[in-house]
């Protein structure tokens, strides 16, 4: 598709100082750091790829702007992990892990298939300590590695709902600890039969199939709903409904995603992602249909020449990865898109225009990745999935949380609304005071512009302030947005994402744990395959606070 080319988009300071702290290599500038990437992932069409990250209408996860054009050549993010029950599996995963970790990327585990504490082990005769006791010593393993020596790595531990272990997992992080690791509870279809019949719910050993206890199911739900009050964890996957999902059935079950819920992925898989930055295909008030096009189609054009390049930690890694060659195009910006139209995220119309642009990236994507099947060759696994036709990707799209993206595209994370309009953060040491560009822009035409901005500083809102309705409206925060919205957006992107959508429902301090088993009961009922809450202040450590007046790290 031919594409008139723009002027270049300048990086914000902050931005800037984000990408020499952990993305530019020694004396690299920014065009080098799009220069060198673009040249690794596919040189013949280095001129698309540096024009969509130069433009900051589209970037690669973190490990490929990192490692990119460098010996170490690892670039996807998301992986899962096998856990069997057996010490010698389980030490031989950590190893793995370790590797992971040390290229840059991020784990998730099912540890469903470890017998319970208590349970025997019959070569030693001795007393099986459960799966607790090997998560924490991955975390405590993952304190140690740090990704590439930038930072240190993430994990996701997942455990079945019918694991007789699961009250133990629940309340685990309640009491602090655990601190590399996000969990999550895995209910399976049996479960919410139970649930909504009133039931008793059978728990198994995994280790022979046998039924270890029943309990009731209510009592699950109100545990998990206990501890996401209390700490934010664990959140909820509905594996039955991702497997229903699964683009590759033959392949396998799915058991775990990775660490931030976003990408379900079979044992050694793994699947590299981008995003493309909404916020940058507003033109005159309204979305550049045509600009969005040529990114989302020269976006799976990058990412499925990244499987190609890539340089995987372990060789079964590289082996089920090239088996299905999933990518994951996700979007960000979102929240800012909305401002840029004039139209409040709050609202019946952001779920409307969420469905009609995630539902573009997704038809984009596979017709896309359908001509690159034909041209290329399908994935080696197509004869196991579900489509019919040449496809070059078993999965194109997934909404990622764009932590670290979004900063240097000086944009709104992932499909959020905007957790604050003013905040500290904390990089490379250096504290940056951030006051959200938009509501800047709107404030230097107003005359009352120094004081509204001088408020915002103090509150991260402006809610409070006599301003116009539709513009309060229009800057609402996450905890100024109700939870039943909060997932409502969650279902409309979910409708149109193959893999599964990264989204918090930020609520307010006060809520109570009902109201947190009702956010779970409504992510089931449309759709969702997971979901997370954060209740404001339930951590001892917050990325990000509202306000100027308080310090956070990033």
């Amino acid at each position: 598709m031919a594409m008139v080319y723009h002027h270049i988009m300048h990086l914000s300071s902050t931005s800037r100082l984000l990408l020499q702290d952990r993305y530019l290599l020694d004396g690299e500038s920014p065009k080098e750091l799009w220069s060198r990437v673009a040249g690794a992932v596919d040189g013949t069409k280095a001129k698309d790829f540096i024009y969509l990250m130069e433009n900051l209408l589209f970037l690669p996860n973190s490990p490929t702007l990192m490692n990119a054009g460098t010996p170490l050549g690892q670039l996807s993010a998301c992986f899962v992990l096998p856990v069997e029950d057996s010490l010698e599996r389980i030490f031989q995963t950590l190893t793995h892990m370790a590797l992971t970790h040390k290229s840059g990327g991020g784990t998730g585990f099912s540890f469903s298939r470890i017998r319970p504490r208590g349970d025997v082990v019959e070569r030693t005769s001795g007393i099986a300590s459960g799966p607790l006791s090997f998560i924490r010593v991955f975390d405590a393993a993952t304190a140690a590695v740090k990704q590439g020596g930038k930072r240190r790595g993430a994990n996701m531990g997942v455990l079945a709902s019918s694991h007789p272990d699961i009250m133990e997992f629940i309340r685990a992080k309640t009491g602090g600890g655990l601190t590399n690791f996000n969990l999550s509870v895995g209910y399976d279809a049996h479960y919410f039969q139970c649930l909504s019949t009133r039931t008793p719910y059978p728990l198994i050993n995994p280790r022979d199939g046998e039924i270890w206890a029943e309990i009731d199911p209510q009592e699950i739900w109100r545990a998990c709903a206990e501890a996401a009050w209390a700490c934010g964890d664990p959140g909820v996957l509905f594996l039955d409904e991702i497997n229903r999902k699964n683009t590759v059935p033959g392949c396998g079950v799915i058991e775990a995603t990775n660490p931030c819920g976003e990408q379900p992925l079979f044992p050694y898989e793994s699947c590299n992602l981008g995003s493309i930055n909404l916020s940058a295909c507003v033109k005159h008030n309204d979305i550049d249909c045509d600009l969005l096009t040529y990114v989302i189609r020269t976006a799976v054009d990058f990412l499925d020449a990244v499987i190609d390049v890539n340089r995987f930690p372990v060789a079964e890694i590289a082996e089920q990865t090239r088996a299905t060659r999933k990518i994951g195009l996700g979007v960000m910006g979102f929240a800012e898109m909305l401002i840029l139209l004039g139209i409040p995220y709050a609202s019946k119309e952001a779920i409307a225009i969420a469905g009609e642009v995630m539902g573009h990236v997704h038809r984009e994507a596979r017709a896309r990745s359908a001509e690159l099947g034909e041209w290329r060759g399908s994935f080696p696994a197509i004869d196991r999935s579900i489509f019919s036709g040449p496809m070059r990707n078993a999965t194109v799209t997934t909404i990622a949380p764009t932590g670290s993206l979004h900063i240097i595209a000086d944009t709104s994370s992932g499909i959020e609304p905007l957790f604050t309009l003013a905040y500290h953060r904390t990089i490379a040491h250096r504290t940056v005071n951030s006051v959200n560009r938009l509501l800047t822009e709107l404030a230097e035409t107003r005359a009352d512009g120094s004081a509204i901005l001088e408020e915002v500083r103090k509150a991260g809102s402006i809610q409070h302030l006599p301003l116009d309705e539709h513009i309060r409206e229009l800057f609402r925060t996450a905890d100024e947005i109700s939870p039943e919205h909060h997932v409502r957006m969650q279902a409309a992107f979910q409708q149109y994402t193959d893999n599964a959508v990264s989204k918090t429902v930020n609520i307010p301090e006060s809520v109570t744990v009902e109201d947190v088993e009702s956010i779970f009961s409504r992510a089931r009922t449309l759709g969702c395959k997971g979901i997370t809450v954060y209740r404001e202040n339930s951590k001892s450590e917050q990325v990000i606070h509202r306000g100027c007046d308080v310090c956070a790290v990033e």
